[in-house]
């Protein structure tokens, strides 16, 4: 791996007086250095991330920064400035200019370097010794790390000191190994997960109170920025400084490019508050609900640390906590969450990848379903073999608005397989498997080897592509590769083998499944439709509910689908239905077996339910798992098996009781919901209430909504994203 910065990279006279004049001078070093390939396209990427949002810190300095095509490898310029150039920091113009350059598809070593440097960048030493230097070797070897900056102060009363349990201070400067940043994390997060198991020890009154009261307050936190090299991790440290001198305890999960760790459930559970500081979505949000929070700017988080954290315990004491996550939010977590860790298990990381290429699907199959719902619904099922609109469409007809929706649901329909083995190829491999996996998605749909195919060209291409990026190459090839190299080499590799070796085996496996549907009838429809309905309610809108949900709509998304088909989409639909509906109409007859929070979640479960939301149920699932998803599992297995029994048939992949007019024995249908919706409603009253007679001290608190209700026995409960 290449210095991040040379002695050729420092500019102790930069003579610029505009940011952007400041980004050229230190820009065309890298190109002298063969770091940046085009001067001009490097400046445009600079200047958009400008754009974004300015990059100037108090303090005199200024970090403009990018990821770019146009850079080789992770670099660094330095240049100080006697005028002081204007990055739009809050105390004014800045003398140190930090241009940091990352390629497109920088690696995780190069990037946790950079993060190091951002967060030395807060030390009062580091700055202060890149002013005094006079030497550009010196100065390259200080950000290096390669030497510490002079420390006057006693250990542990410096600004930038870090002191640690038994020792003074560590050094203002340490060498920016890429897995320091990791250690220190992983450290913390050590520290909270004892107190936190302190905390929960012993008999909850006596000595845990005891413990309560002298510990002292925790806070956990992210950060992020949109290019997660800079921001991000100079946030961090702020945050940590000023917490240490507030006598806070604070743990930072920092979600950069070179990725995150999570932070343990544990530590979360244990913080009494929550700072946010950023300016890209916080990935898994929902892990932090139901705390005191505070929500902010990346650059608040440098800017005023110490605000932030006055502001969040002045939220604690007044007992202010973030809403509950609301239950359609449960699944909205970016696919990068989803995708495998490298400490999960085959197994897992398989079902993630799945999940990935699922969740990006499921909005085609709604948006495509409705419209061709719609079309039947004003022209009749004779609309499917309509003339195309392009060359027929007369405003005035009916039958032409109905064929015009039928066609762009029709088209929407197309990109489903290809989707799916994209998105799959994208867990797997992030952004270079995109284009194999599109690639062989398409190949399966034109030898119709259908979703089967689709599941098997992901699955390769995110391999291919993770094969590839194994290599080592030459720097020089570094910017080019998620570009050119892996999007060619994997997409020939991906055709070759869809067209010629595996793709008619896959084609003929799923034209027998296909046969197989059609051949259901009695007994054997029943029991599918028992065990797609106990699917669809395992995990409401997890990875098993969507495997029953993409297993139905494969079924209907082609030109003429089946009969079997159309039983088996209505048996899912019905069945999805029943876990919200169920809970509604328990919180309404029962509600005293609930919290008030819960009665609140089941006016709103009565809408999700109706419109084939399962994840309605998930804030009941949550708090009591043990009696809510068994009973969840039972109603829906009576409505799939009704709804098998009862022949309906559903040619609409989504809508709930929007789309009636489009099911085949509607009323038949309406009864196999109303039935299922029942016998679960029915279940969980009988099963809380034996609780409730179990533990009568606990009703009066559950009753008020001031806790809610666990299982028997101490049960744990389950964060809001089961």
């Amino acid at each position: 791996m290449s210095e991040l910065i040379t002695a050729d990279l420092v500019d102790l006279d930069l003579s610029a007086d505009t940011k952007e004049a400041a980004a050229r001078s230190l820009a065309e070093r890298m190109v002298a250095a063969g770091r940046v390939t085009d001067l001009d396209g490097f400046l445009a990427d600079v200047a958009a991330r400008e754009a974004q949002m300015p990059t100037g810190l108090d303090g005199g300095i200024g970090i403009p920064h990018c990821r770019s095509e146009h850079v080789t490898e992770p670099t660094l310029a330095f240049g100080r400035s006697a005028a002081r150039i204007d990055f739009g920091a809050p105390d004014g113009p800045a003398d140190l200019v930090f241009l940091i350059a990352a390629p497109a598809g920088a690696d995780s070593d190069h990037l946790t370097i950079l993060s190091s440097l951002a967060r030395r960048l807060m030390s009062a030493e580091f700055t202060g010794a890149l002013r005094s230097a006079d030497d550009p070797r010196r100065v390259a070897a200080l950000i290096r790390g390669d030497q510490p900056e002079p420390s006057a102060a006693a250990p542990g009363t410096e600004a930038g000191a870090r002191p640690t349990a038994g020792e003074g201070a560590e050094p203002a400067a340490q060498p920016l190994a890429p897995e320091s940043a990791a250690a220190e994390a992983a450290k913390a997060a050590d520290v909270a997960e004892a107190k936190a198991a302190e905390a929960v020890s012993g008999d909850g009154v006596g000595a845990g109170s005891e413990a309560a009261a002298s510990a002292p307050f925790r806070i956990v936190a992210v950060t992020s920025c949109p290019t997660g090299i800079a921001h991000t991790y100079m946030a961090a440290e702020s945050l940590e400084n000023a917490a240490r001198e507030a006598g806070v305890e604070l743990v930072v999960e920092t979600q950069g490019s070179a990725g995150f760790d999570k932070l343990p459930p544990a530590t979360i559970a244990a913080a009494d508050a929550v700072i946010f500081a950023h300016d890209v979505e916080v990935r898994e949000k929902a892990r932090f609900t139901g705390k005191p929070t505070v929500d902010v700017g990346v650059k608040a988080g440098i800017n005023r640390p110490a605000e932030l954290i006055a502001e969040v315990r002045e939220k604690a004491a007044r007992g202010e906590i973030s809403a509950p996550a609301a239950a359609v939010d449960a699944d909205r977590s970016a696919p990068m969450d989803r995708a495998g860790e490298p400490g999960d298990r085959f197994g897992t990381r398989l079902r993630k990848w799945l999940m990935t290429g699922v969740s990006y699907m499921v909005p085609f199959v709604a948006a495509g379903g409705l419209l061709i719902a719609l079309a039947f619904a004003i022209g009749g099922y004779e609309i499917a073999s309509a003339k195309s609109v392009a060359d027929h469409f007369i405003w005035t007809e009916q039958d032409s608005w109905a064929a015009l929706l039928f066609q762009i649901g029709a088209a929407a329909f197309t990109f489903l397989v290809p989707v799916l083995a994209g998105y799959i190829a994208y867990g797997m491999a992030d952004r270079p498997g995109l284009v194999p996996g599109f690639v062989g998605g398409y190949i399966a749909t034109t030898i119709k080897a259908g979703f089967l195919g689709g599941l098997v060209a992901g699955l390769i291409a995110g391999a291919i592509v993770m094969g590839i990026q194994r290599f080592k190459v030459p720097a020089s090839l570094r910017g080019i590769m998620p570009v050119v190299v892996i999007p060619l080499i994997s997409s020939a590799i991906v055709g070759f083998l869809m067209f010629v070796v595996i793709g008619k085996p896959i084609a003929s496996a799923q034209e027998a499944m296909t046969d197989w549907l059609n051949g259901l009838s009695g007994t054997n429809a029943i029991m599918l439709g028992v065990l797609l309905g106990l699917m669809m309610c395992f995990d409401l809108g997890g990875p098993v509910n969507k495997v029953a949900y993409a297993f139905a709509t494969g079924g209907i998304t082609v030109a003429n689908p089946s009969d079997g088909s159309l039983k088996i989409m209505a048996a899912v639909m019905a069945a999805g239905m029943v876990p919200p509906l169920a809970m509604a109409l328990a919180t309404t007859v029962r509600g005293r077996l609930f919290t008030r929070t819960e009665r609140e979640n089941g006016k709103a479960a009565w809408v999700l339910g109706a419109s084939f939301i399962s994840e309605g149920a998930i804030p009941f699932a949550a708090a009591d798992p043990l009696r809510v998803i068994p009973s969840s599992m039972v109603g829906g297995a009576v409505t799939g098996a009704l709804s098998m029994t009862f022949d309906c048939t559903l040619r609409a992949p989504h809508g709930g009781i929007f789309v009636v007019p489009l099911i085949g024995q509607p009323f038949l249908y309406l009864l196999a919901i109303v039935a299922g919706t029942a016998v679960s409603a029915g279940l969980v009253i009988v099963l809380k209430g034996m609780r409730k007679a179990a533990r009568p001290e606990t009703a009066a608190p559950a009753a008020d909504g001031e806790t809610a209700p666990g299982g028997a026995g101490g049960e744990a409960k389950v964060p809001a994203t089961v």
